[in-house]
Order: C-alpha cells, then sequence, then structure tokens
C-alpha cells in the first residue's frame, strides 16, 4: 500500500515526466488493501480488495513486475537482482518491503499446520486447513497465539470458517500496546461472553502433531499453565518484524530493534536509497499504521523532485471494531508521560470504558481509551495536544447528562486539528477544500484523501459539512448520485431489471456494500423475481443471501410465517419434532412466532423443505420487510373485544407478507383499547374501536423508540387496509435506506400532517397507483424458500465446507445457564496491518 502511494504521488507531481519508475513486486497481486484483509474472508474475491489503478495501465513511465522477488542489492553497480536472474539498474531506490510475521521458536512452528496471517496467500491456505480440519472431524478447533490487533483479526477469520477459537496471549490484557488495564479487561470480557477461549498471561511451550488411524492430521497445542488444546491449525499473530535482510546484506544500517535506519528525510546512510512504510526506522522508530507509511512515502516523493519535506512524527491513533467490539485508543493511551492525570468512567451495565488522559495541570489533553461506545473519538482524537476546552470528565460522561463529547462537534477543533491521520488533513485543509467548492464528502475525498484509506474519519467529514452551511447531498452512495427515493422512480419507469443494468445507464463505478443491496430491495419491491434468482444473488446481504438471520455464532435461525400469531396443533407439532431432529432452540418471540435457533447452511434447506410440506411458508425475519402482524384473542375469546383482532391481523399479515422496504416493517392489531397487542410500538399498528379500527403509523423500536401517532380514526375495515396500502407504498418508495418509519415520518416536511394528507386525502394524486402497486405484490406474492427448493441452481448456494454435513458443530452446541440455552460465538468484523513487498525502480 505505501510503495502504490509512492508510486502515485510521484506520479502526480512529477508533471515533466523526468522519472520513470519500476515496481518489483514478490507477490503475485498488485498492490492491495491490507487493511482491509479480513473482508477476503466474506468473499473471497481478490480484485475486491485492489487499490484503484494498482496496475497503471497506459502510463508508459511505470511499469510493474509481478511475482518478482528482489535478492540482491548492488549499491556499487546500482543494481538489484531478482529471482528470475534479472538485472535492474536505477538512480534512486526506495525499499518498501514492509514486514514479516514474527514467529517465536516453539517447537513445533514450523509444522504444516501452523500459518501466519499477513496475505492473500496465507488467508487461502488458512482457508484450506480450516477446510481439512472440518472435514476430518475430530476437532474443530483453531488456535491464535497472539492478542493483539493482528490476532483478534485472524480470530475473527477462524470463526468465520466454523471453528470454535481459542486465543493465546502472553500478556495479562488483548491489546496491551493499545488498552490500559481497564480497557483490556472489558474487552476481553466482552469477546468471551461471544464463545472465544481466551487463555490469558501464558506462553504456549509446544506445538506437536497428531496422526490419527484414518490418516487424518490435527495438532496439540502445550501451553505453559500445563493446560493442552487439540486443534486443526494454528496461527501465529504475535508480532511484526521489519522485512529488513536486503538492507542488511547490502550494507545499509539499520536501527537497534530492526528497520532500515533513515533521517527524517527517509533517506537511509546510502544517500540514493530511500525506505517507506514499515521497513523504515525513520531517526531509529518502525511505524506499523498505514497512516505513517503513506507519510513516508509523500515524504520520498517530494525528496526525488529536489523538495525539503521531512517527516513530521505520526498520529498512532486506531480506531476499530474488533470481534464486533468498537474500541479506539490515541495520544499517550497508557499514560507514559511523567506526572499525567487520568479520568475515566467505566459503566459496567452498558458495557463501555472511556478514559482520558491530561496534563498534570489537567489543561491538555494527552491521550485516550475507549471501550464499547467510541462515538467520541472523532472529536477527541484531533483535541491531543490542544487546551480543552472545559471540563475534562464532561468529555466522556454518558450522554444523558447533556454534556458529552459529541455534543461539542466538530466546530470546537482549531483548524490545525488532524481530522484523517492516515492522510495528515486538518480541519483547515477541509474547511478550505469546502470554500474552495466541495459540496460532499465524496469532493472531499477526492481533493483531499481524507477518508480514503480507512475510513474512520467520513462521519467527521459530514459534520463539517453541516457546520460549514453546506447543503448536504441525499446521493445514496459514490457510485450513485441520485436518492433512494430518486433509483426507485429510474427504476419504476425504465423497467431496469438488474443492478448491471441501472449501474451502467445512471451510476459509475463497480457498486460497493451500500447501494448493492438497497438497489436489490428496490428490485424485489418492484417486480416479482425471486431475490436469488441471476445477478440479484450476489447483491444481497448476509441474511437474505442465506434466507435466515445469521446468529452470533455464526450458525442461522428459521422462522416459519405464524399469521397473527395464529396456528395450528399440526404446525406446533411439526416445528417441535423440527427442533429436536435437528438440535435446535426454541423460542416464542414478542411478534408471536417460534424462532429456531442454531442451523447450519446446509441444514437450512432439509428444515425449509419439511416446513414446507407440512403447510408452512417463510416469516420473512431475514429481510428488510413486512416481518409481523401480532394480535390480542380477540372477539373469539376476551371479553373485552370489541372488533375481530385475529382475523384482522392474520388478514394484513397475508396481504403484505413478504413486501420488500428500505427496513424492516412490524404491525399490531389490538381488539381493544386495552391494547394487548402493543399496536402503538409498531411501524402499523391498529386499534379497535366501538365504530371500526383507528390507524397509528410510525411506532418503532431501536436505538430511539418511538410511539406510533393516530393516522385516521373509527375506519371500516374497507378502508383501514386501503389506508395501509398508501401507507406502505408511500414509505417504500420515498424512504432512505435502513429509515424506519418514525425516522422517515420525521424527515419529510410537515411530518405526520403530510402523511395524512398523502394517505387519507390524497393530495398528491397516487392513491390509485399506490393501491394499483399493492394489489400486484399480493397477486405475485410467492414463498421464496418455496422457490429455493424448487430450483436445483439455488439449492446449491447452500453447502458449505465451513458448516460440513454430518460433523458435529462446536460452533452451534448451546451452554446452560440457569436453565436455559444459549449459543456460543460471535458475529465480528475488523481490520488487519498492512504490509507491501515492492521497490519502485526510478530515473533510467
Amino acid at each position: 500500500m505505501v510503495g502504490h502511494r509512492l508510486v502515485e504521488a510521484l506520479r502526480a507531481r512529477d508533471t515533466d515526466g523526468s522519472w520513470r519508475i519500476t515496481v518489483l513486486a514478490e507477490e503475485s497481486d498488485a498492490a492491495y488493501d491490507r487493511v482491509g484483509l479480513t473482508g477476503y474472508t466474506e468473499h473471497w474475491e481478490r480484485d475486491l480488495l485492489a487499490l484503484p489503478g494498482n496496475d497503471y495501465a497506459g502510463d508508459d513511465r511505470v511499469r510493474l513486475c509481478l511475482r518478482s522477488r528482489v535478492i540482491e542489492i548492488d549499491r556499487t553497480a546500482k543494481v538489484v537482482l531478482t529471482a528470475d536472474g534479472l538485472r535492474h539498474r536505477y538512480d534512486a531506490l526506495v525499499l518498501a518491503t514492509g514486514s514479516y510475521a514474527f514467529v517465536p521458536p516453539v517447537p513445533g512452528h514450523d509444522l504444516p499446520e501452523c500459518h501466519v496471517y499477513r496475505t492473500l496467500d496465507d488467508l487461502d491456505a488458512i482457508r484450506a486447513d480450516a477446510k481439512r480440519t472440518l472435514d476430518a472431524g475430530h476437532t474443530r478447533a483453531g488456535v491464535v497465539i497472539g492478542g493483539g490487533l493482528l490476532g483478534l483479526e485472524a480470530a475473527n477469520a477462524l470463526r468465520q470458517f466454523g471453528l470454535h477459537t481459542h486465543i493465546v496471549e502472553m500478556m495479562p490484557r488483548l491489546m496491551a500496546q493499545q488498552l490500559d488495564e481497564a480497557g483490556g479487561a472489558l474487552l476481553g470480557r466482552m469477546i468471551a461472553d461471544l464463545g472465544i477461549a481466551m487463555h490469558l498471561g501464558v506462553g504456549t511451550d509446544a506445538i506437536e502433531s497428531v496422526e490419527h488411524s484414518d490418516g487424518a492430521r490435527s495438532v496439540r497445542v502445550r501451553l505453559a499453565d500445563s493446560e493442552v488444546i487439540d486443534a486443526g491449525l494454528v496461527i501465529f499473530a504475535a508480532g511484526i518484524r521489519p522485512r529488513d535482510e536486503l538492507a542488511i546484506a547490502a550494507g545499509l544500517s539499520v536501527a537497534e530493534r530492526g528497520g532500515v535506519l533513515t533521517d527524517l528525510s527517509c533517506r537511509t546512510n546510502d544517500p540514493d536509497i530511500y525506505a517507506v512504510g514499515e521497513v523504515a526506522a525513520i531517526e531509529g522508530r518502525c511505524y506499523g499504521l498505514v497512516g505513517p507509511g503513506y507519510t513516508s512515502a509523500e515524504v520520498v516523493a517530494d525528496r526525488l523532485l529536489d523538495g525539503a519535506a521531512e517527516f513530521p512524527g505520526a498520529d498512532m491513533s486506531t480506531k476499530l471494531k474488533l470481534l464486533g467490539v468498537d474500541v479506539a485508543s490515541f495520544g499517550d493511551a497508557l499514560g507514559a508521560t511523567p506526572d499525567c492525570l487520568e479520568v475515566a468512567v467505566h459503566d459496567a451495565v452498558k458495557r463501555t470504558y472511556a478514559k482520558l488522559v491530561l496534563s498534570d495541570d489537567a489543561k491538555t489533553l494527552l491521550g485516550g481509551v475507549l471501550v464499547g461506545d467510541v462515538s467520541s473519538y472523532g472529536v477527541l482524537r484531533p483535541m491531543v495536544g490542544a487546551e480543552l476546552p472545559g471540563d475534562p470528565m464532561a468529555l466522556i460522561a454518558p450522554a444523558q447528562s447533556g454534556s458529552g463529547a459529541t455534543g461539542l462537534g466538530v466546530g470546537a477543533l482549531p483548524d490545525s486539528a488532524q481530522i484523517c491521520s492516515c492522510n495528515n488533513v486538518t480541519k483547515g485543509d477541509l474547511t478550505a477544500a469546502i470554500a474552495d467548492g466541495c459540496a460532499d464528502v465524496a469532493a472531499l475525498k477526492s481533493c483531499t484523501a481524507a477518508g480514503t484509506s480507512c475510513g474512520s474519519c467520513v462521519p467527521m467529514l459530514k459534520q463539517l459539512l453541516e457546520a460549514e452551511g453546506v447543503q448536504q447531498s441525499k446521493a445514496l452512495c459514490e457510485h450513485f448520485s441520485q436518492s433512494r427515493a430518486e433509483l426507485f422512480e429510474i427504476i419504476s419507469a425504465t423497467e431496469i431489471r438488474t443492478f448491471s443494468g441501472l449501474l451502467e445507464r445512471f451510476g459509475t463505478g463497480k457498486g460497493c456494500d451500500i447501494c448493492k443491496p438497497a438497489v436489490a430491495s428496490i428490485l424485489a419491491s418492484t417486480g416479482s423475481e425471486h431475490i436469488l434468482d441471476g445477478e440479484q444473488a450476489s447483491l444481497q446481504d448476509s441474511n437474505d443471501h442465506f434466507l435466515a438471520n445469521i446468529q452470533r455464532n455464526g450458525s442461522y435461525s428459521v422462522v416459519p410465517r405464524v399469521p397473527g400469531g395464529d396456528i395450528k396443533p399440526e404446525h406446533l407439532i411439526l416445528i417441535g419434532q423440527i427442533a429436536q431432529d435437528f438440535g435446535l432452540y426454541t423460542k416464542i418471540t414478542g411478534g408471536q412466532r417460534i424462532d429456531l435457533f442454531g442451523a447450519r447452511v446446509d441444514q437450512l434447506p432439509q428444515i425449509w423443505k419439511r416446513l414446507v410440506d407440512g403447510g408452512m411458508e417463510s416469516g420473512h425475519a431475514y429481510g428488510k420487510a413486512v416481518r409481523t402482524v401480532k394480535s390480542c384473542v380477540g372477539t373469539d375469546w376476551c371479553r373485552y373485544g370489541v372488533q375481530d383482532s385475529v382475523q384482522m391481523a392474520i388478514d394484513l399479515e397475508l396481504r403484505y407478507r413478504g413486501l420488500r422496504a428500505p427496513h424492516k416493517i412490524k404491525l399490531g392489531v389490538s381488539g381493544c383499547a386495552r391494547e394487548c397487542a402493543e399496536a402503538r410500538s409498531k411501524d402499523v399498528g391498529v386499534i379497535a374501536t366501538e365504530k371500526g379500527w383507528n390507524l397509528y403509523v410510525g411506532g418503532n423500536g431501536g436505538f430511539t423508540p418511538k410511539h406510533a401517532q393516530l393516522l385516521a380514526s373509527d375506519l371500516d375495515d374497507k378502508t383501514l387496509v386501503r389506508y395501509i396500502d398508501r401507507f406502505l407504498m408511500f414509505y417504500i418508495r420515498t424512504a432512505d435506506r435502513l429509515q424506519r418509519t418514525a425516522p422517515w415520518i420525521e424527515s419529510l416536511d410537515g411530518g405526520l400532517d403530510h402523511v395524512r394528507d398523502v394517505v387519507c386525502n390524497d393530495s398528491l394524486g397516487l392513491a390509485e397507483e399506490f393501491e394499483a402497486a399493492m394489489e400486484r405484490h399480493v397477486a405475485n406474492y410467492k414463498c421464496e424458500w418455496k422457490g429455493v427448493l424448487e430450483d436445483p441452481a439455488k439449492l446449491s448456494r447452500f453447502v458449505s465446507f465451513v458448516n460440513a454435513p454430518d460433523a458435529v458443530d462446536s460452533t452451534v452446541a448451546f451452554t446452560e445457564y440457569n436453565g436455559r440455552k444459549r449459543p456460543a460465538a460471535p458475529d465480528t468484523d475488523g481490520r488487519a496491518e498492512p504490509v507491501l513487498i515492492g521497490m519502485p525502480q526510478v530515473r533510467a
């Protein structure tokens, strides 16, 4: 990544073309996003990690040589020799060889079952070994040695492969280089609760090979405390070391702890050789983050063009999501500054920890640690080294106190505050770009490079635009300048039925995780195609991909539809039999359905075939769609009921089942004012009156629960259904992606009054169109799981080595707690540290 940044910087600045560049890369892939390496385990498509322009196509000034490992530097002749016997002459040489994974000399560390976690090829090898482990069936465990950033990344990968994961760390806490004792302890508790087995404060004595009678192999990991772990594979993530072997062999100076020694210009003791990135020990210090690496690349590009740039120091702040837990550290996070002070807030109930490190007079922020809630990171990190605007405790106090850090906003920062540490972009740089015409996040990213690396500063870019009074674009994402509502109208008007067709005519680039599922939802709500037909299958998110909700331990839930909570005895018996046969955990939900938890991917078709054959259908618990219509027992049984709420709930659920939307939709029907179905907490709530039905809309759960508001009173059955048809179609057509009904109503000019005018008074003249669209949905509805079972091509996607058939799946095993079953592993995402091998040769 750093070598690529150097080439890009030199190409952009060398306007007269005085330099010609050769990139010698050891790997078979051109520069890719190594920070996002773990994302590779989700899609296994190398091209998705490729950095833009990494092949330098069309530029005759740059020559890229892949699979060209440099084996020798001849400083006298100014030539480098590659393993294929070729010699490359240089005028200036830049070492961008990065780092390698450190493997401690534990007996058995060189067994075939031992791996490191640095490159795409490493992940391919780990994946193959995970498959071998699961297929053999002797163990379903994997061990990660190292509990730092990289170790947690590796643990995430093993969990995604379906292995029960162990982390072994010599330090008494996780992320010891970034977190203090309290922060590391909280992180450890949260990860342990997710089912990851941790062994802290203990070393590894040996790794022994085990051969089984059927010829399969596994390993036995012996820890220093005498504990033994049987596993299928081991990943070493015990740290990194600079790849300075070429420099040492060539007689270049190296730092005491490794790395090619350079001055602030990133020049080595040979005036024609520079070093950048993780291999560079700038004035004796190596930096293991991408931000400092990019800065060193910019310095060298300037020096090659006769500039005087110097390395300004580095921000070693990190903001990550590790195994589903948000973590951040910045500045002097561990309080190494003499006489510094610390203030901390530890909320054991909410599982959050925040600490600030202050100067001895409590006026200057030196650093901090955040675990669980990192929403204040964007404001706090740029304040490091500056005088605080007020009481430091107020900066990290819980939000309900009214004085949280997020309340300060970006306006509290000086122009010198560094907003993007990866690319060294200050608030002043950004405000200047806004003054020059940058009016949205995409323009700021293009103009300043802020937010183009790790992306953690993007929310700050949005805040800054708002603070500067710039009206924000409603573009869906950087690939579509249109809003979701505008794309809905385009698709409806043009009858485009593919994402690629829409992108070709109205978008740019290849699409992303924002626009792909959003467009898939629009296509589903405007047509009758199965969501796994053709191209649409690749657009779906993780739940729709397998028509099931993924759970924290990597298994899936099965939720058959139970309209209005009304269920036949034979269906109850069928669900119970399936749960017994497949060893599933059952739960009656708040929506009056029965969820079955713990299914493997390959078991889903088997389970659904029995349900469909028994007369049941998909409950769409996995989709951004209408979920449930909850009801009370109504006039059939209740002595207070005034309308048949059960039948109305059944009718509504069968009418709107499978209706795709910007977010999930829930309904409720109560048979009287006693409100036993809790209809006013639903997106659409119906409450019986003696004259008919009261209709409420916009009730949501989530982070900001809202009660539904009264839209219309005393409606007859037909009018009620017409109004709900119109409301739902109005919402589906105009809401933003992932916007629930409550914030959608609040975002409309006129709010609920406008909704009432559209739905009840037909102020837009669209009522007939809305109702016709709903009738088309009702006429075209088909059970999605029935469609899968009837199509061998769709069925083929429900096979994965991660959950191998006929094998006991330890990640789906339940633990007993207070007599109740609970599962055992997490859902995560994260990032790995970057490394790049490359040697640009310049100026022929």
